[in-house]
């Protein structure tokens, strides 16, 4: 199993990214409690080997691209910030899809701005705006990408449809939708991301906790690694398929330092069954 992958086809990353909207305040709005403590985690990715931080202005909004700035700017060569636009937060609890040409290209603009970037290396759209044609809304990215200020774009919570929509503007180089061991709505998306060479960067990927387990063949796998259920969650997500970036997040260096740990759990193909055979 490999443990990284190409994004875009040239864009190396280690396959376990950190995402970071647990670094949010309450109910993923306003600033955290510590900024000092979110700084410490984010750091702690970075010297842990982790190479891809998945981002968004509208975790806070503008937080973490913030955060991420404060804490790892000037960036290291090999570190990939990914972010997203397409989303405005009009208050705590409210995720609303703006597709607007205009917003886009404003809200790209300021995330170059807060995140201290010439260009973005992954810039996806949040959310597909129903309202606006998502060729209109792909092309704003596209426009973006040629002026030089985005290297490379993806899609978030999309159909395989919409993915061939978007690609008939400008080459797609991954997509983020939820997917994990208890929910697997998307897995034709995962099988068309892998035959395309997509990036599949699954959001939600510790669904672990709470697995039914009757027979207790998941707490047997678990003691056999010394890991944890969520660690097992991960294992199984990089298994799956090796265009699988899970980017869980946390806003604790132990619980960061365990998820990292993950990467490092090579389940038999046995094992995997067990796991897959989970919803």
């Amino acid at each position: 199993m490999s443990s990284s992958f190409a994004i875009g086809g040239e864009l190396a990353v280690g396959r376990l990214g950190y995402g970071t909207m647990q670094l949010t305040g309450p109910g993923f709005f306003g600033y955290p409690r510590s900024q000092d403590d979110a700084i410490t985690v984010l750091r702690r990715a970075v010297e842990l080997g982790v190479t891809l931080i998945d981002t968004a202005d509208a975790y806070g909004p503008f937080v973490t691209d913030e955060l991420v700035r404060r804490a790892l700017h000037p960036y290291r060569r090999d570190l990939v910030i990914a972010t997203k636009v397409g989303v405005t937060r009009p208050r705590a609890g409210e995720w609303v899809p703006v597709g607007r040409p205009e917003y886009l290209r404003q809200q790209t603009e300021l995330s170059l701005r807060t995140l201290g970037l010439d260009r973005i290396d992954l810039l996806q759209l949040h959310r597909v705006d129903p309202h606006v044609p998502i060729e209109d809304q792909v092309g704003t990215l596209a426009d973006l990408r040629r002026e030089g200020k985005v290297r490379h774009i993806g899609l978030s919570e999309v159909t395989v449809a919409q993915i061939e929509a978007a690609r008939a503007v400008t080459p797609i180089a991954s997509v983020q939708n939820l997917f994990n061991l208890t929910d697997r709505a998307y897995a034709g998306v995962v099988e068309h991301a892998e035959r395309e060479g997509i990036a599949f960067i699954p959001w939600y990927p510790l669904a672990g906790t709470g697995l039914p387990d009757p027979d207790g063949a998941v707490a047997a796998i678990a003691a056999r690694h010394g890991a944890t259920v969520n660690q097992l969650a991960l294992a199984w997500l990089l298994r799956r398929s090796p265009v699988m970036l899970p980017i869980p997040g946390t806003s604790s260096v132990a619980h960061l330092e365990e998820n990292v740990a993950a990467a490092s759990i090579e389940l038999t193909d046995g094992e995997f069954a067990v796991l897959e055979k989970l919803a």
